[in-house]
């Protein structure tokens, strides 16, 4: 393995760490796979690195609205609440990257446009920037990008030097560092800036027929910008301009507006088009997949609680609703797992359970207690597969959202082997590992167990499941249990 720079780097064991560059993928193009511990660790640990506020995205506020879908996109997909007519609640959250709570609202940073739709399947989270691309193509480098853009550990101030030698140390870094750079890097408000999800995402229609989409939100007020001389004075006259302009025009009755449109690839395409279509630092040029429209987005009603209803949101991009699915994009699965996570770390290991990330549909989850637990499941059982008349999810085969990676995505237990059954190796530990005392004193075991309560039919299963193991030892259960229940 080529190890440059010095000896490498390690993880928090001291193990030689593999790489702060790659993650873990099935091929070039492929998933991240659970098991790329560094890049877990890597994320999971930046997650956790400051408390309590956002990290990043920590400067911001937003506005709740509604959605309208005026096209008929039915053809792409299922999702509710993109089908004609349909109109859907939402929160939006603007905020810059870099600054932290108490930075300036005009400074030149990318500003994130997260938003939340409460559907009619539940919450969808579009987590998105006011740009189309991003600095970098893979979630291993996320932790290190954003330290480049906050501060020196010895002064605690921002510098440039490091930014700058993050980013040409990382040349897929150029398409977004001129993005920023441009004018589209200081918006003069944001009402006056565009919205992208940024990623590929994937549509599934009714049918199950795939699509890969992009997500683009043009402003109705127009777009307008400062110039670095008017965004440095404004950050001097007034830090919390971009918020402030927010809040009063919702105020005045003057509700922002944007039209929601997507650019469509059909799902063979991708293997073939010039360009990677899920590279976060790329676009899918206009020429080859033109803008379709689907609705508009307008925010009418400001927060009543600021820290209630804006700073306790919590938006993931890994929050999807059935006919919306991810992509093969490095960097938005990395994302569907951090950002929960680090709302766990932020707010709390409910933080769903708050008013503002609260699905207005019925929750089922066998997610249980943790801190500040306040919905509750009662004395339903608290495990699956359960005989308590409790349901649960068991989807098993090819999945509707997945994609092909040297090999189709399925929700399926392992491809069985000639002796891949449950029971064949633990009978063999009864009947030949085990003496006559061990297998007497693992039938009184079992049997006490079983009398402790254990109802049917619980009990039948259990009987079964002792006599596949081995069948004498799941009579002599049986008949020790029966016994006991009848004295």
């Amino acid at each position: 393995m080529d190890k440059k720079h010095g000896t490498g780097s390690t993880m928090s064991t001291g193990a030689p760490a593999a790489s702060d560059r790659n993650s873990l993928t099935i091929g070039p193009d492929g998933p991240i796979v659970l098991h790329d511990v560094h890049f877990l660790e890597q994320m999971a640990h930046f997650n956790r690195e400051k408390v309590p506020e956002r990290q990043p995205h920590a400067k911001g506020s937003g506005a709740f609205g509604v959605f309208k879908t005026t096209a008929d996109v039915s053809a792409y997909t299922k999702a509710a609440l993109f089908q004609k007519g349909a109109s859907t609640d939402m929160l939006a959250r603007f905020s810059t990257v870099a600054g932290e709570s108490g930075s300036p609202d005009t400074w030149r940073d990318v500003r994130g446009f997260s938003l939340k739709f409460y559907t009619d399947e539940g919450n969808y989270d579009l987590v998105g920037n006011n740009t189309p691309i991003f600095f970098i193509r893979d979630a291993m480098k996320f932790p290190h990008f954003i330290r480049s853009q906050k501060r020196l550990p010895d002064s605690g101030l921002r510098d440039n030097h490091m930014q700058w030698d993050f980013w040409t140390n990382n040349p897929e870094s150029a398409h977004q560092v001129t993005y920023l750079m441009g004018q589209r890097g200081l918006p003069r408000t944001w009402r006056n800036m565009n919205g992208y999800g940024s990623h590929t995402y994937m549509w599934i229609n009714a049918k199950g027929e795939k699509f890969w989409v992009k997500y683009h939100f043009h402003t109705h007020q127009g777009m307008e910008f400062f110039s670095n001389a008017e965004a440095a004075a404004m950050a001097g006259a007034d830090a919390d301009f971009h918020r402030r302009d927010l809040f009063d025009a919702i105020a005045r009755g003057e509700h922002p507006v944007w039209t929601m449109s997507v650019q469509v690839m059909p799902y063979a395409e991708a293997k073939t088009y010039r360009i990677n279509p899920f590279d976060l630092t790329k676009t899918w040029p206009h020429a080859d997949y033109p803008l379709i429209e689907v609705g508009t987005m307008t925010l009418n009603r400001n927060p009543e609680n600021f820290f209630a209803q804006i700073e306790q949101a919590a938006f993931s991009p890994g929050n999807t609703v059935p006919g919306i699915g991810l992509s093969p994009d490095k960097m938005l699965l990395g994302r569907a797992f951090a950002y929960n996570d680090a709302q766990r770390n932020r707010i709390g290991t409910n933080f769903h359970q708050l008013p503002v990330n609260r699905p207005k549909v019925a929750v089922n989850t066998y997610m249980f207690d943790g801190q500040m637990a306040y919905e509750h499941s009662g004395n339903a059982p608290v495990y699956a597969p359960n005989s308590g008349g409790r349901s649960w999810a068991d989807e098993t085969g090819p999945v509707e959202d997945g994609w092909e990676t040297d090999g189709e995505m399925v929700r399926s237990a392992y491809t069985l082997r000639a002796e891949d059954d449950d029971f064949t190796q633990p009978g063999i530990l009864v009947r030949e590992v085990f003496n006559d005392d061990q297998r007497s004193k693992l039938v009184e075991t079992v049997s006490g167990a079983l009398l402790g309560g254990v109802r049917s039919p619980v009990l039948e299963r259990a009987f079964d499941y002792w006599k596949s193991v081995d069948a004498d030892v799941g009579r002599r259960i049986e008949e020790r249990v029966r016994a006991g229940s009848a004295a």
